[in-house]
């Protein structure tokens, strides 16, 4: 098993090693070995995910919301508003009481317009359709903490054990099977976070290849080469572009995609500055900035903007979109420099702004985040008792919690990765710090919000990144010649098979099974997940 080195936050993140050339049939065998096991893991988490993924053929949780918003935008460009009680007309495929108003919504559209791709595919009656886009989206995160884990740690191995652990999480699961926005915005940031480390691979060798390379000649014929005090420009940044447009995805599907692009943007610009430190150059703050910042910031934040902005298209087109033509409506009120639709669009966001913030009626699931590292409250997404098991009372539930074993050993690899990224200035312990102060932290300062469980979702890769990175550690160094530790070996391998253990447990209570009612009370291990 490949581990991590301590320290090595002096040295460039490690990325996939490129294989020589060989022959065409050896080659593709190459492939074939190298991708053997993530794919196998992928295709097991789309299984997970799929599996019955049409029950119940009802519309649970805020599936009220965002499955009717995205039937309103395939067939009106936008959001519209609904008759009161109408989910069993929904449910039925009769939507006749869809009205010709524009609704309220507080969410950007691109979540529904993602959950509407599969009621395309399926059918706006098919609740395999309304939920299947969240089904591929969760199987790709997996997928991408793969190739995360991997680059990160420099291990395959440690790669597919990230994937296992995310892929049989019951946050990861439960949020890939119900047609929510959350789980898009996790795809939209480990897309952003993949690109912004094949990023940093690219810019670290770059500047080696340039500051190494002449770049003239003196008049004696002595060889020239880059300005060693800010240094070499580095080019066009096409992976940052990419994570640009990410981020913008995960901005547009819900607001907290924001807390995620200042930070991303401020670690690659922290990456950047110590780059060109360790290459010995001597401005090199403000070469990071120069050459680098400036650059960094075009490919990102404008980007994610013009992004976020083109989402609402099918606001921009209605002639009936909410809050559509308040410009017209109110002149001389507003921005005055900005053309009337944006004006219409700045006035609804501040409307939606002020939303966020007062929300704070009474719900029986909502959460504190204080609790949410150790999955303390779940959320209930479904819940019936019709006698369908063969007892007289059963239970049919979909449940949203945390695998225990992945949180509660990832609140030790929290620990682990702080101590690492202050104490060791380790650059991967860094990365899943920037994840946790991205997706988490934000959340501590609106505790009195009505907020919920699910919300994790958007930081469970950097959960599972933890306790990997811990196992690493706990393994070894891979580069200093000595074999790895047994014990920590054994423990590492008896935390997946324990995790494995407990998915197979709560595995009723994540996918609405029938089970009796005493089958379904010995999975409440806490009076707080009733």
């Amino acid at each position: 098993m490949g581990t991590m080195e301590r320290g090595s936050g002096s040295t460039p993140l490690v990325g996939l090693a490129d294989d020589p050339p060989t022959t065409p049939a050896a080659r593709l065998k190459e492939i074939a070995a190298k991708w053997a096991a993530p794919a196998a893991i992928t295709a097991m988490a789309g299984l997970m995910r799929l599996w019955n993924l049409g029950f119940p053929h009802k519309l649970v949780f805020d599936e009220t919301y965002y499955v009717k918003d995205a039937y309103s935008l395939l067939t009106n460009g936008v959001e519209m508003n609904w008759g009161e009680e109408i989910d069993a007309n929904f449910e039925a495929g009769d939507y006749s009481v869809i009205q010709t108003t524009g609704e309220y919504v507080v969410h950007p559209p691109l979540g529904k317009w993602m959950i509407a791709l599969g009621m395309k595919l399926f059918g706006t009656d098919s609740s395999f359709g309304w939920r299947f886009s969240a089904a591929m989206a969760g199987t790709a995160v997996v997928f991408l903490v793969i190739l995360i884990a991997w680059r990160l740690f420099g291990s395959k191995t440690l790669g597919c054990v990230a994937g296992v652990l995310l892929a049989i999480d019951g946050q990861a699961l439960v949020m890939s099977r119900v047609g929510l926005l959350d789980g898009f915005i996790t795809f939209w940031v480990m897309l952003a976070l993949w690109l912004i480390l094949k990023d940093r691979a690219q810019m670290d060798r770059r500047l080696r290849e340039r500051l190494a390379r002449p770049i003239g000649h003196g008049p004696n014929g002595e060889p020239l080469y880059a300005d060693t005090g800010m240094g070499p420009g580095l080019g066009m940044r096409w992976y940052l572009l990419g994570a640009g447009i990410a981020l913008g995805g995960a901005c547009s599907v819900k607001w907290s995609g924001l807390y995620f692009l200042a930070v991303f943007g401020v670690l690659v610009v922290c990456w950047d500055a110590l780059a060109r430190r360790q290459a010995g150059l001597k401005s090199w703050v403000w070469g990071a900035i120069v050459r680098d910042g400036f650059k960094a910031f075009a490919l990102t934040v404008p980007v994610a903007l013009v992004v976020y902005i083109t989402s609402w298209t099918g606001w921009f087109m209605s002639k009936n979109g909410y809050l559509r033509h308040w410009a017209e409506e109110h002149p001389g009120e507003g921005v005055q420099w900005l053309p009337a639709p944006l004006r219409s669009l700045l006035h609804y966001h501040h409307d939606a702004y002020d939303f966020h913030t007062s929300l704070t009626d009474e719900h029986p699931y909502q959460s504190s985040p204080y609790g949410w590292l150790l999955q303390l409250r779940t959320t209930s997404m479904f819940y019936e008792s019709e006698p369908t098991c063969g007892s007289d009372t059963c239970s049919q539930a979909i449940t949203d919690f945390g695998n225990p074993v992945v949180w509660w050993i990832g609140l030790v690899g929290l620990l682990v990765v702080i101590y690492g990224a202050f104490i060791w200035a380790d650059k991967r312990a860094w990365v899943i710090v920037a994840g946790y102060v991205a997706g988490y932290v934000p959340w501590l300062f609106y505790a009195q919000r009505t907020i919920f469980t699910f919300y994790t979702v958007a930081f469970v890769p950097f959960v599972v990144l933890a306790v990997v990175y811990t196992m690493g550690m706990a393994i070894g160094p891979a580069r200093d010649g000595s074999p790895p530790r047994a014990w920590a070996l054994t423990a590492s391998g008896l935390v997946v098979f324990v995790a494995i253990l407990m998915t197979a447990f709560f595995w009723p209570v994540w996918t609405g099974m029938s089970v009796p009612y005493s089958f379904w009370h010995a999975h409440i291990w806490l009076s707080s997940w009733m």
